[in-house]
């Protein structure tokens, strides 16, 4: 039983992070429709500027918390506004493209620059240590990865499905030019929607220094599985994100206990049998 839960617990830490990054991906094809292939760099970035920051300037987790995901989104709304803001009226292919081009420069800089291994996070004084639960033992940080992670998810579900800024997000996708008429400045809110949703993948990669060594290959193999949860969920569908991420983590964790050599490809069975029945995913609506 020890080995089960600890398997499942894996899972769900593997889950908040599909799910973190799994919301970014869904808030940026959903509010300005672009695929951004870069997203596993923008993560891998995140977790490369906490580790640099506490290597060479002495800054800590907890800020590394906020000035991370800020550097990222910042990035983020540079390159929103010089490049893929001249790709909206074009297919989404040239913006799968040219993110995708993006990713290999992002990720050669960092080859270049500090190789292939990878570089240890330490764990925060705070957050060390953890809980003998009897039927397994808790790790302090893992449970406050997961209690983050979850309750971030679910705050930009809430504001962007529940509030009036989130009315004006959807309503910009739907009809931009109605909505600027009204004077919502459409391009600032595009920008700030495509730099918030990198700033969540800086967020995770910041959470996951301490779990995952940190190298500029971190982001390439998991970028791959985040894709496949955002399809299972449903295009741009920010609960299915939500909920789809979490779920396959922990499937993926009871896998590995059951049959482990299904582990790394039970995924995409299940993207395989959801777009057989259900095309436009769990939670994805008819267009």
């Amino acid at each position: 039983m020890q080995a089960l839960f600890g398997q499942l617990l894996v899972g769900l830490i593997n889950g908040s992070f599909y799910a973190l990054l799994s919301l970014g991906l869904a808030i940026i094809f959903g509010l300005v429709n672009v695929v951004n292939f870069a997203h596993g760099a923008l993560y891998m970035t995140g977790a490369f500027l906490a580790w640099f920051g506490l290597a060479n300037l002495g800054i800590g987790y907890w800020p590394a918390l906020l000035l991370s995901p800020l550097a990222v989104g910042l990035f983020g709304m540079v390159l929103e506004r010089t490049m893929l803001r001249r790709l909206y009226q074009l297919d989404n292919l040239y913006g799968l493209l040219l993110t995708f081009g993006l990713t290999l420069i992002v990720e050669g800089l960092f080859h270049h620059a500090y190789g292939n291994s990878g570089n240890s996070y330490p764990v925060p004084e705070a957050l060390q240590g953890g809980t003998d639960l009897g039927f397994m033992f808790l790790p302090r940080y893992r449970a406050w990865v997961v209690l983050v992670s979850v309750a971030v998810c679910f705050a930009s579900w809430f504001v962007i499905e529940r509030t009036r800024l989130g009315a004006y997000l959807r309503a910009g996708t739907e009809n931009p030019r109605l909505l600027q008429a009204f004077g919502v400045n459409v391009p600032l809110m595009k920008t700030l929607t495509f730099g918030f949703g990198v700033a969540l993948a800086g967020f995770a990669g910041v959470m996951a220094a301490p779990i995952y060594q940190v190298s500029p290959s971190m982001g390439s193999s998991l970028v791959i599985v985040v894709f496949a949860v955002v399809v299972i969920g449903g295009m741009g569908s920010i609960f299915g994100s939500i909920v789809t991420g979490l779920g396959l983590g922990l499937v993926e964790g009871l896998t590995k206990y059951l049959y482990p050599a299904a582990s790394s490809t039970v995924v995409f069975a299940v993207m395989a049998v959801v777009l057989l029945f259900r095309p436009v995913g769990l939670f994805g609506r008819e267009t």
